[in-house]
């Protein structure tokens, strides 16, 4: 029901047209929800004819929804309210590559503890995107660039820490979900995030496909060079190898992200071959009509886009030739897509 007044207030009275239900059981359940600080009830219009009604809206003050992000070498956490509000935000450096997980998972809590303070909102729920093969339940089976992070109970460790319903999941996924849902409302994609890591998201008729096992989008990890360097997957010649930040810092001769943005030199034609083979063999099979460019790959601007699709056109079958864009949510996308997500599945629920 909370869906019929998610988009703009609507009264009483409308809900009802909305949901199908009696006005007599819409009131009750309204009632139930001003009780639950989900909804906010505000003073009618004035100057109208007949009896105003009382516009209903989302309550900005109520649960909110809280998204962690564990990188391999930063963790960062935010909130969002009921309306998909970002009101707090913070990201620090935290190195989770030698480090076991508990010590990850601590900083990760404080850092909690900190937006939720600032925020000063009750909390509904905490989804935790990482950047691995994650199980429905929340085990983080295995991250490649995390090799002490193997078959963690995420979501139950975290949920003792923070003391309030964890879910986890793959941070492509959740970002590909934040820029369906505030980005460029692209129904059918393949949102590809650039970091450490190489990470994908695929978006079906607006649904996030997982595959059989959960395991869906592992680009990072599709061959590109045979002959190429080790991964830390254990193959060798991986996307990532190539086209993951630090192959892109080091064909830049950069130092950092920030100087690889500036002056990208080789890095944009290295990552632009890299992805042109990965990406080539996923739209063919799965035949999208659009490729998302998100993380660092966005941050590198309109020079990239041209050259993956320069790419991506001499290698695909399709007709008219595969859109590729830069992600309109392009810094904390999985950040916004965890704590969004929350909150969308409590405005949703039954």
């Amino acid at each position: 029901m909370l869906t019929a007044v998610a988009g703009a207030p609507a009264s009483r009275a409308a809900v009802a047209a909305h949901t199908g239900l009696t006005r007599g059981t819409v009131s009750s359940l309204v009632d139930d929800l001003l009780a639950d600080g989900m909804l906010v009830e505000r003073e009618a219009p004035r100057g109208g004819r007949g009896r105003p009604a009382n516009p209903l809206q989302l309550n900005p003050s109520g649960p909110c929804g809280v998204g962690v992000e564990i990188g391999v070498d930063d963790v960062g956490a935010c909130v969002a309210d009921l309306t998909g509000t970002v009101r707090a935000v913070r990201r620090v450096p935290s190195d989770h590559r030698r480090h076991d997980p508990a010590h990850g998972l601590r900083r990760a809590a404080d850092i909690v503890r900190d937006v939720v303070a600032e925020a000063g909102l009750p909390v509904a729920g905490v989804r935790v995107a990482l950047p691995g093969v994650v199980t429905p339940d929340g085990v983080l089976q295995r991250a490649p660039n995390l090799p002490r992070w193997q078959d963690v109970g995420v979501a139950e460790l975290f949920g003792s820490l923070v003391e309030a319903p964890v879910s986890a999941t793959n941070e492509a996924d959740l970002a590909a979900l934040a820029e369906l849902w505030d980005g460029q409302a692209l129904r059918d994609m393949l949102f590809v995030s650039g970091g450490v890591g190489v990470g994908a998201g695929i978006v079906l008729d607006g649904r996030l496909f997982h595959g059989a096992g959960g395991r869906a989008g592992e680009l990072g990890h599709v061959v590109v060079d045979p002959g190429g360097r080790a991964c830390t997957c254990g193959g060798t010649g991986c996307l990532e190898t190539v086209a993951g930040v630090t192959a892109l810092l080091r064909a830049a001769g950069a130092a950092d992200v920030d100087e690889l943005v500036r002056e990208p030199g080789a890095a944009l034609d290295v990552a632009a071959d890299a992805l042109g083979v990965a990406l080539a063999g996923a739209v063919n099979l799965l035949d999208l009509p659009a490729v998302v460019l998100g993380g660092v790959y966005a941050r590198l601007g309109d020079a990239l886009v041209e050259r993956v699709g320069a790419a991506l056109r001499a290698r695909v079958l399709a007709r008219p030739p595969v859109r590729v864009l830069r992600a309109a949510v392009a810094r904390d996308a999985a950040l916004r897509g965890a704590a969004i997500g929350v909150v969308r599945e409590l405005v949703g629920a039954p």
